[in-house]
């Protein structure tokens, strides 16, 4: 896939790094100052690691001819974990537009099981309706204003996240309205010729029919990882494990991840 090298970015806290395959011209690069021209065939797709953001991608992938692909670490445990496989998820749809922002304000806000050791994370409970510990306060807020600025620079048509708001953890910032009104914030706030849409494929699926339209797309499951406290097996315990492992069960499909 082709495409003009981007400028890395840098903010306070935050360090965001861009890789491009190293036959790309430099010369080509262009200023933030100077977005490149919509393009109908190129999209923004946040990729965490995980088991939903790579079923999303697969979508994706059908339905533009170029994907960009960005990775966001706030000091999650598994934060290394996550990482490798988002490069191997990269390397697997041959993405060349790849960014990566560090955000370790969120470790320092705290709040949530995934950044601060000292609370436990919540172990799987089926019959309750409170939001998990594992929740970090309005992140997926901080993902996509990343998102739409990187692609309101590329000139990207739209932003791709994996949010689920069915079968899952119930966390506030996976609800459809809550894109709703993230998308009216993007229409509002990027230049009158910026045309970015939000876009959630699998936010009313059930996990195993996430699972059975990764299957019937050929996504790389096996390099995905949604463990919250492990990074080498596993644990099978966490909120995020007991979903994928009953997922996997009800899809009649094997989950081709280590446990421990």
């Amino acid at each position: 896939m082709g495409g003009h090298d981007e400028k890395a970015f840098a903010g306070l806290d935050d360090e965001v790094v861009e890789r491009e395959e190293s036959d790309v011209d430099p010369d080509t690069s262009l200023s933030s100052l100077f977005p490149l021209p919509s393009s109908l065939s190129l999209a923004v797709c946040l990729v965490s690691g995980g088991m939903d953001s790579c079923v999303t991608a697969a979508i994706a992938e059908t339905e533009y001819e170029e994907l960009a692909f960005l990775h966001v670490s706030y000091g999650q445990r598994t934060e290394a974990r996550e990482a490798r496989a988002f490069a191997e998820l990269a390397d697997h749809y041959r993405v060349r537009k790849r960014l990566v922002a560090a955000l370790d304000y969120l470790a320092r806000i705290g709040g949530s099981s995934l950044t601060d050791t000292r609370i436990p994370l919540t172990t799987a409970d089926s019959s309750t309706r409170e939001i998990p510990t594992s929740y970090v306060p309005f992140r997926n807020a901080h993902l996509l204003a990343i998102a739409t600025s990187w692609a309101e620079v590329l000139g990207a048509r739209a932003v791709y996240i994996g949010a689920v708001a069915e079968d899952s953890s119930g966390y506030p910032d996976c609800r459809p309205e809550f894109y709703a009104a993230f998308q009216s914030a993007i229409d509002t706030g990027t230049r009158p010729a910026t045309r970015v849409e939000i876009k959630t494929p699998v936010i009313h699926l059930r996990k195993a029919e996430i699972i059975r339209r990764g299957l019937e797309l050929k996504a790389p499951l096996e390099l995905t990882w949604s463990c919250y406290g492990a990074e080498e097996r596993a644990c099978g315990r966490c909120d995020s494990c007991a979903l994928r492992l009953r997922a996997f069960r009800e899809a009649g499909a094997v989950d081709p991840i280590p446990y421990a």
